[in-house]
């Protein structure tokens, strides 16, 4: 029972421990922003690899996703003669949740670990320790470009997403189904709300953005220096960046559209 609770109070003290150093790191992340901005160069070259390399899997990922969720719709609507209004049902569910989260969840699996393996790398390999040897500070060289450029790409992903499966709902629901292709795009841009759909869409998205840069980063960067823990580190930043999206997802929500 003793062995228990000892082992008890330490993971909750290193939990504790652990989070003191994320937030400190954050903050140095954030103080190192404005070094970024007098060398676009840095932050073009991370553009390119965090946010156009996911370009693939969310047009891919975000047309299959459209086109289900006119499949699946158009039969729900069906039912109560409502199949005009298909153009709502899949554009408010991308727009508000789908976009978002599954754009941050397929960032997060692709360009966070990306990001964390890459980060961890250059620790086990000891670049980092070299570059504060030359007097160099990795925070404002190496990791605070690759933070910006995913809060920055992030928004921009979910769009494209979102975007790209109103069209994969368009090509089941008017080309497959028979849907009316004016009452689809009317009914949509009648019902839509800028405020409370599409900028509370990209609120989301910033906030998934910022959550997932921060901790891939700081999973690679508190990575044992070993290929083991590089590897663990990575699953970490995927498992945890998937609970902070979801949990955050829920919060953002009820703030948002329920009463809290």
């Amino acid at each position: 029972m003793i062995d228990f609770f000892q082992t008890l109070g330490h993971s909750v003290l290193s939990s504790f421990a652990k989070l003191g150093r994320s937030c400190f790191f954050l903050l140095q992340i954030l103080a190192g922003i404005l070094t970024v901005i007098p060398r676009p160069r840095l932050l073009t070259k991370q553009l390119y690899s965090v946010g156009v390399l996911s370009f693939l899997i969310i047009c891919i990922s975000g047309f299959f996703v459209g086109m289900v969720l006119g499949l699946q719709g158009f039969y729900i609507l069906s039912d109560f003669g409502a199949e005009e209004t298909l153009g709502v049902m899949v554009a408010a569910s991308l727009v508000r949740e789908l976009g978002p989260v599954v754009a941050a969840l397929l960032f997060a699996g692709r360009a966070g670990s990306a990001l964390t393996a890459e980060i961890g790398l250059m620790k086990a390999t000891e670049q980092l320790s070299g570059m504060e040897m030359m007097a160099i500070d990795p925070i404002k060289r190496i990791i605070a470009p690759r933070f910006l450029a995913g809060f920055i790409s992030m928004p921009l992903l979910a769009a494209l997403f979102s975007s790209i499966g109103v069209i994969g709902g368009q090509i089941v629901g008017v080309g497959l189904l028979g849907v009316d292709d004016g009452a689809y795009w009317s009914q949509m841009q009648s019902t839509l709300d800028f405020q409370e759909d599409i900028i509370n869409g990209v609120i989301k998205s910033i906030v998934f953005g910022f959550i997932v840069s921060w901790i891939a980063l700081f999973e690679g960067y508190d990575a044992v220096p070993t290929s083991e823990g590089v590897s663990r580190a990575t699953t970490r930043t995927v498992v945890n960046s998937a609970f902070a999206i979801l949990g955050l997802d829920f919060i953002l929500t009820a703030l948002m559209f329920g009463d809290i």
